[in-house]
């Protein structure tokens, strides 16, 4: 009886164990802003002090009831939101992040982060102000670099400069002993581009052509399956590119994500995207606006309100194909050093 009783003491922590790593269904919505309601443009980040997962993102002002239909403050003032999570599957809601006043402004969008080498290194949209169109005179956005060491307190590691005008979203990935930054060009009529960097800090232009013709934005770059792709929102879904070489790009025939969804909170278009890619798989996290809810046919604003989603990417025959009705079990694992 004691040998019975030791091995059940030996096994329960086991089984308890297991159930705490245990694949988790994720929920829909996969996560709501509690306070705007208007979570977009996510970046997800291991943290490697906390072990926790950190989702930043666009923070939009989407609860503001604007006389005006055309009105796009609600897009503007938005601070970058921050959650966290043990499993990639369960987010919790950490306030908003705190940055310089030196190089950023009031308006923020769009945030991506890389680790390297002991530092985040966050890129960041910064749009000069709260403008109420699109386009408007003086609201020329920037891209700005900025470093952390505990994704808290951030510094200012100066301004991307490309030689050229507005610049958006970008996207940041390592290459061999360098890095490749993807970004929306707005004065190249809103296409994806290039440039090169040895340090993180002084980038150069891969030529003038864009990568694909169609015009897009929120390009998101990573590895997986052993080819390199490219996924950015082209407003009718996600276009989908493969590279061999993170240069030359073979467009996906047709989209992901650009039929909608049938299940509550899920049915638009999916948009501007995060990539994490965990092993053999990859999750594409997206949002998601809200106009094709019941709430939308008794509140006009309804459908400024945002969501994120997450489904698996699945690699088929060359191509990346998502289900995103499908009912996704997974838990994220903490990345290697």
């Amino acid at each position: 009886m004691n040998s019975l009783l030791a091995a059940l003491a030996l096994a329960v922590p086991c089984v308890f164990s297991s159930w705490a790593h245990a694949a988790e269904l994720a929920p829909k919505p996969l996560y709501r802003d509690p306070v705007f309601d208007g979570a977009a443009d996510v970046s997800i980040v291991f943290d490697r002090a906390a072990h926790v997962w950190k989702m930043f993102y666009t923070n939009r002002r989407a609860t503001m009831t604007l006389p005006d239909p055309d009105d796009v403050e609600w897009v503007h003032g938005t601070a970058i939101g921050i959650a966290d999570s043990r499993d990639g599957v369960h987010w919790r809601y950490r306030g908003t992040a705190a940055f310089p006043k030196a190089c950023t402004d009031v308006t923020l969008w769009a945030p991506d982060v890389l680790y390297e080498n002991g530092t985040y290194h966050m890129w960041l949209t910064v749009v000069p102000g709260i403008f109420h169109r699109w386009g408007a005179p003086g609201s020329q956005a920037r891209i700005v670099h900025l470093t952390s060491t505990d994704l808290s307190s951030w510094n200012c590691a100066g301004d991307v400069t490309l030689g050229t005008g507005s610049v958006i979203d970008p996207s940041v990935m390592k290459l061999g002993q360098g890095y490749r930054m993807w970004y929306k060009d707005e004065h190249a009529q809103s296409r994806i581009l290039a440039a090169d960097s040895t340090d993180l800090r002084t980038w150069t232009k891969v030529g003038d052509k864009p990568v694909n013709p169609t015009h897009g934005e929120g390009p998101v770059a990573f590895r997986f399956k052993g080819h390199y792709w490219l996924i950015a929102d082209v407003w009718k879904g996600l276009i989908v590119l493969r590279s061999e070489n993170a240069l030359d790009w073979t467009e996906q025939p047709g989209y992901i994500l650009g039929t909608p969804g049938r299940t509550a909170t899920d049915r638009a278009m999916g948009q501007h995207p995060d990539v994490v890619v965990d092993g053999e798989r990859a999750f594409i996290y997206y949002f998601v606006h809200q106009k094709n809810e019941a709430e939308a046919a008794a509140d006009p604003r309804w459908n400024q309100r945002t969501v994120i989603q997450v489904a698996e990417l699945v690699y088929k025959d060359g191509r990346l194909i998502v289900d995103r009705d499908a009912p996704l079990r997974f838990r994220l694992h903490a990345p290697s050093p």
